[in-house]
């Protein structure tokens, strides 16, 4: 979420194969395959009272956003802070929804952001500078947080 409420950012989607789980941001993927931690029992998992939520064979969380209440408990359980209460809006404003699998929504979608947070690349995944493949259309890069000493 950004610190100012009021602003209003894009969304952005792009599925490789055909999506049969709902609608889910591009945000709520690269969390999911880069930030979460992969718990090896994960809580967010059995804390579900809708069993909306399980690994897939990679490890990687899956939320099914056709069972999930929006009960928010895997936000709560979550040791890591992985889970965002974003993740759950339903109803999203199409005219701010982007399919970065098509090459002019992926434009338009550049043109919507903020200066400087997103950019047409044919670049590659760079794991040692945090930049990683999506999918076969989108690099995401990951930013690190680091706390400093005084």
């Amino acid at each position: 979420m950004t610190e100012n409420e009021s602003l209003v950012l894009p969304e952005a989607l792009c599925y490789s194969t055909a999506n049969t789980n709902g609608l889910k941001t591009i945000r709520e993927l690269a969390t999911f395959r880069f930030t979460c931690r992969r718990c090896e029992d994960a809580p967010c998992i059995s804390v579900c009272p809708a069993e909306a939520l399980e690994k897939d064979k990679e490890g990687v969380i899956i939320r099914y956003t056709n069972l999930c209440v929006s009960c928010k408990s895997c936000v709560i359980i979550c040791p890591f802070g992985t889970m965002m209460t974003d993740f759950f809006k339903h109803h999203r404003n199409r005219d701010l929804l982007y399919d970065l699998c098509d090459d002019a929504q992926a434009a338009k979608f550049v043109a919507a952001c903020p200066p400087g947070t997103a950019i047409l690349t044919d670049g590659e995944e760079k794991p040692g500078e945090h930049i990683f493949k999506l999918n076969d259309k989108v690099l995401i890069r990951e930013y690190i947080y680091t706390t400093e000493k005084e």
